[in-house]
């Protein structure tokens, strides 16, 4: 544990950084070491996983929150001891402590820490190609997540014994301490240092989970990405997060989609982008072009005349909207590409061409020389 790193320092990014901020810097990072993508690299699976784990840390208003007080200590019990009687895994809690200070100043939390809680939801990234993402498909991933132990249930103790009930609090994880000070009677409630708050003394702890009632465990799911999903959404799986603490339900699963890099065709939103080269005569006479769309090749006619950067729409040949409610469109951009090396006979023909031109042909270049004409006129 005292190899980790500092979470903004994962993200490379600043404590302040805003939600935006954190998301840009993940997609960036998770694209860069997911495993798929980097079969040679024996260090992005870590690397991955690092960064997967401070985003779900900082991502979250409340851990963020007890992370920039606490440090790894505030979302990670576990951090900084052994197999302890604190927390998953063991360790100083600080849960603990915050409980001390919030009775102290009269603030505390109202929720019993022997109560069922929420387990903590969790993320994973799937790499798609551009046509996956478009038209929907089936994904398997692995996910490292924390279940309810199988050999106690959850209760921590070995198979025939059960917890008892902690005779300093009588269950309820709380004691209370009475002062008398020159201003009168104080109070202050802190976890019960007899059972740090759990309310129950584990006597034969669970050789499985060390008396935890959760082991960590790896599950591979397969989901299904909806067609039109874009890069950086997420596909939320309920109750596949973390198992909950003393009976509570289990957190979420968002998986994040990050796309791969089309060789031909960019996207924004459910709208396809292409650009296709032509050859000047196509521009000038006109032409019916073979044009690539996800579907499959599609003809359309070109009118002459046609300039350069010229952007031409298809209706409905994008992506379809990931609600399922119709489809984007395509945009054509065509670029003429000016020939190279031309053969003596090329040459003398767009000569010939040149000097038939008229300014009716090219109406452009009169427009522009006849700016150019005004503007230095008085010069």
């Amino acid at each position: 544990m005292a190899d980790k790193r500092d979470y903004y320092e994962v993200l490379g990014v600043q404590k302040g950084a805003g939600e935006d901020e954190l998301k840009k810097a993940y997609r960036k990072l998770a694209r860069k070491y997911h495993p798929d993508l980097n079969k040679d690299n024996p260090e992005a699976a870590d690397k991955f996983k690092e960064v997967n784990e401070a985003y779900e840390v900082l991502s979250d208003k409340d851990k963020r929150a007890k992370y920039d007080q606490f440090g790894f200590a505030g979302v990670d019990p576990s951090y900084g001891g052994g197999a302890g009687a604190g927390g998953f895994g063991g360790g100083f809690d600080m849960g603990d402590l915050g409980d001390l200070f919030g009775s102290f100043f009269g603030g505390g939390r109202s929720q019993r820490r022997n109560a069922p809680q929420r387990g903590e939801s969790i993320r994973q990234t799937v790499v798609l190609s551009f046509e996956e993402a478009a038209f929907g498909c089936e994904k398997e991933i692995t996910v490292e997540r924390i279940e309810t132990c199988g050999d106690c249930g959850g209760t921590g103790a070995a198979k025939g014994t059960t917890a008892e009930t902690c005779p300093n609090c009588r269950g309820t994880g709380v004691v209370t301490q009475t002062q008398r000070t020159p201003l009168g009677m104080f109070q202050t409630q802190g976890a019960c240092p007899n059972c740090r708050g759990t309310g129950k003394i584990i006597k034969k702890p669970c050789p499985k989970c060390g008396g935890q009632g959760r082991v960590r465990k790896t599950r591979k799911f397969k989901v299904n990405i909806p067609a039109g999903i874009d890069d950086g959404q997420s596909i939320q799986q309920r109750g596949q997060g973390n198992a909950g603490a003393n009976g509570g339900p289990a957190g979420d699963l968002y998986v994040t989609v990050a796309i791969r890099p089309h060789p031909i065709f960019t996207r924004d939103g459910s709208d396809v982008y292409v650009e296709i080269p032509i050859s000047f005569a196509q521009a000038a006479l006109g032409d019916t072009l073979q044009v690539p769309t996800i579907d499959g090749r599609v003809e359309y006619k070109v009118p002459e005349g046609t300039q350069t950067g010229t952007m031409f729409r298809m209706r409905g040949k994008g992506i379809q909207n990931v609600n399922g409610r119709g489809r984007g469109d395509q945009y054509v951009r065509v670029n003429i590409e000016v020939p190279k090396n031309l053969t003596d006979k090329q040459k003398k023909l767009l000569r010939e061409f040149e000097e038939t031109s008229t300014d009716e042909n090219q109406i452009k270049r009169k427009s522009f020389w006849d700016k150019v004409k005004d503007a230095l006129k008085d010069k």
